[in-house]
């Protein structure tokens, strides 16, 4: 079988990248990864063009099928190889599961364009977050706050791969330094040692341009 090959940022920074290397990880498939450099254009590129339809990392390559959009591409993951759920068994939960992934990734723009991933991976910044900001991050404390089971380290029992992107959402505040609720920091911190995400923290990065 041809090995799976993942298109990721040069930086290892984008957060839906390391989604998608998350669930590689977990499912313990063999993949090789293809770095871009999004700075120089390469994912605008007529090869990559040719590959990914949105021109977007990450983009994943299963023989002669290729696929961006990260929540696509873990859900396609979670169903074409077996093994442990990626997602939560029971539909209802499922269901939220997958509204969680589609709300981080299109609303919340304040805190994702004052705290890119970037102060995870290279340094935190020193501005302070702005009003717009502030009350974005309230809005997810809220939403997070109301589905965390207290005393739970996972939002719906065992682990899904939305435990991942939502500590990272929240991690781009704890390791700035900003004000975050003491039990969904916590959250954050414990969801960011799974060996997993931690193989993504530690990856070899390039100065920052």
């Amino acid at each position: 079988m041809q090995r799976l090959r993942l298109y990721v940022d040069a930086n290892y920074a984008s957060p839906y990248a390391m989604s998608v290397f998350v669930v590689l990880r977990e499912r313990a498939l063999d993949f090789d990864i293809v770095t871009l450099d999004l700075g120089a254009g390469a994912h605008h590129s007529a090869e990559f063009a040719r590959l990914s339809l949105t021109h977007r990392v990450p983009t994943l390559i299963d023989g002669t099928f290729a696929l961006s959009e990260s929540s696509a591409i873990t859900e396609y993951l979670d169903e074409r190889y077996p093994g442990p759920g990626l997602y939560p068994q029971d539909m209802q939960a499922k269901a939220r599961a997958r509204q969680l992934q589609a709300w981080l990734r299109s609303d919340l723009v304040p805190i994702r364009e004052e705290r890119p991933t970037f102060v995870i991976f290279y340094g935190p910044s020193s501005e302070p977050l702005s009003a717009t900001a502030i009350a974005a991050a309230e809005r997810l404390f809220g939403a997070i706050d109301a589905l965390l089971p207290v005393g739970a380290e996972n939002l719906f029992g065992s682990w899904s791969i939305v435990d991942t992107d939502v500590a990272l959402m929240l991690n781009r505040l704890v390791m700035n330094g900003d004000a975050v609720p003491q039990r969904l920091a916590d959250y954050a911190r414990k969801q960011w040692q799974r060996p997993t995400v931690q193989l993504w923290a530690k990856m070899n990065r390039p100065p920052r341009q």
